[in-house]
């Protein structure tokens, strides 16, 4: 298996390859910079087979971290910055990491799972990757080590539903997925994808591949804040923006344009409401912002004859065990069909199937069932959750969506975020998609809570608009105009802002296990006023 890192530096060392705040390094650059660390990982023994798992913010150092690992035949294994030592160390021991990478913010806890994980630990910090001089002490020959052919990074997927899952991924899945997505959406080689997704997000971790095989440059960002992001939508000449639909709804909140760099922003994570995707398509592009003449952004490749008008939002459904995209729609497909995210990609199937495995018909509601070059090897140390996601060569995915008679795949709902209540199935993005309608809603979030009676109970968090008020009566008799009466919400709690996973997915467990405390506190006090 070739470097991606070093043949791209061969071919192109003065091409921009990474743009963090400031500063900028070509690929020859971050050639030099991965040989340092490779060869630091190497001194402190990492070898071809090793388990390195890092956990530090987007940065310098992660990105050689990770190139760094495929130089040396090492197995990559990015760590939650978010999780907690407990569930860290779970992670480590499941994974039987070998070496735990963290920066100086971790060091603390890193000194703490050196001990429950029972791995050796190194902390770093940017000088180790900061190096430009070939002649830095730490130098390695590529030629002394082989890529693993097979196991590149074992990931873990978000445990929102449950205990996370180590989703082993091939250097062979990320190159199909480059690929595909590249036919699916055009290339340039003026190309800058803007990040703001975690390195430890599958999202994250292949737009760094990605950029590597296309040649073009990554503008990382250590996580999203607005106005951060806003700045380098103006200043940095983007043009690609990967999002999820939290992020969006926040840039539209606050922008009247995009840049005239920009041609695509690829929308994914959770379902895209058709509004949210109309308004982000209306804005006008600002022609006097950007000093890059904007021709040269028209979207057209001649590689895979695709050419794009404005609109430029792109819809994308994927996941972590299939190495990030699975469907893509493009954008002007996404103008003309919003709410779907599109055919499956180049080389990939999507089959609709029914709990018997049998494949439905255009229309019918079932399991999304993926296979096709993309699809992980299985789940690392988990041979029931292999055994149950991947069968006859098919990963099962639990999410729940149809295809239509175009072949266009529509996301419906993850199958475990179902409710049943009184024995009917209430599909939350659909009681969701109603409150939105409401004028003082910004996003809602529907979870179904235990019930003896009900078996589950229809619970809603919405979180308002800002300086919009609006009450639990006033929105539910909104929502019974538009809703059976088995899907109305029991409760609905209002809140300033939904909470929200690392990828900025609106969390689900966690909004679920604060409505169920709600309930539990409300009881303690019922039952001491008694």
């Amino acid at each position: 298996m070739p470097d991606w890192l070093a043949d791209r530096a061969a071919v192109s060392p003065r091409t921009t390859a990474l743009i963090i705040g400031e500063q900028q390094w070509t690929y020859g650059e971050l050639n030099t910079a991965v040989s340092t660390t490779a060869a630091y990982l190497h001194h402190n023994g990492v070898r071809p087979g090793s388990h390195l798992a890092i956990l530090m913010p987007n940065g310098l150092t992660a990105v050689c971290l990770i190139h760094a690992a495929a130089r040396l035949g090492a197995v990559l294994i990015p760590l939650n910055t978010r999780l907690t030592p407990t569930e860290l160390a779970w992670q480590l021991q499941q994974a039987d990491a070998t070496t735990l990478v963290v920066d100086e913010t971790f060091a603390e806890i890193g000194e703490e799972l050196k001990k429950t994980a029972n791995c050796e630990l190194l902390i770093v910090n940017d000088q180790l990757s900061m190096s430009r001089d070939s002649s830095s002490q730490f130098t390695i020959h590529n030629s002394q080590f082989i890529i693993n052919p097979s196991l590149q990074a074992i990931v873990f997927t978000s445990g929102t539903t449950g205990r996370p899952k180590g989703a082993m991924l091939t250097f062979d899945n990320h190159f199909a997925g480059a690929m595909a997505s590249a036919y699916r959406l055009g290339l340039q080689p003026n190309d800058r994808w803007l990040s703001v997704l975690p390195l430890y997000h599958v999202g994250g971790l292949a737009v760094i591949f990605r950029s590597c095989l296309y040649g073009t440059a990554v503008i990382l960002h250590h996580r999203f804040h607005l106005d951060t992001i806003n700045q380098s939508l103006d200043h940095d000449h983007p043009t690609l923006i990967s999002l999820v639909p939290t992020m969006l709804y926040r840039l539209l909140q606050s922008r009247t344009n995009w840049p005239a760099s920009l041609r695509l922003i690829l929308l994914g994570g959770a379902a895209a409401a058709p509004e949210l995707v109309k308004a982000a398509n209306q804005l006008t592009v600002n022609n006097q912002q950007s000093t890059i003449n904007h021709s040269q952004f028209t979207i057209h490749n001649s590689l895979f004859n695709i050419h794009y008008p404005s609109p430029i939002v792109a819809t994308t459904y994927g996941l972590t065990e299939a190495a990030s995209q699975v469907a893509t729609q493009t954008p002007t497909a996404t103008a003309q069909k919003p709410g779907s995210v599109g055919k499956p990609l180049l080389f990939t199937k999507v089959e609709i199937m029914d709990e018997n495995g049998r494949s439905l018909s255009p229309g019918a509601y079932g399991e999304i069932v993926v296979s096709g070059p993309t699809v992980m090897q299985g789940y690392y140390n988990n041979q029931e959750g292999t055994e149950k996601a991947l069968r006859n060569g098919r990963l099962h995915t639990g999410d729940i969506g149809y295809l239509d008679a175009d072949g266009d795949l529509w996301l419906v709902q993850r199958r475990s975020d179902i409710i049943v209540s009184g024995g009917e199935n209430v599909y939350p993005a659909e009681v969701e998609q109603v409150l939105e309608m409401h004028t003082a809603v910004s996003a809602a979030c529907v979870v179904g809570k235990p019930d003896p009676e009900w078996g589950q109970k229809v619970v809603a968090m919405v979180q308002l608009v800002p300086d919009h008020t609006l009450t639990e009566t006033d929105l539910l008799t909104f929502s019974r105009a538009r809703l059976a009466g088995y899907k109305q919400p029991r409760h609905i709690r209002f809140v300033a802002q939904l909470p929200l996973t690392a990828s900025g997915k609106i969390h689900r467990k966690a909004i679920l296990e604060q409505m169920q405390k709600e309930t539990q506190l409300n009881t303690d006090r019922e039952n001491t006023d008694g």
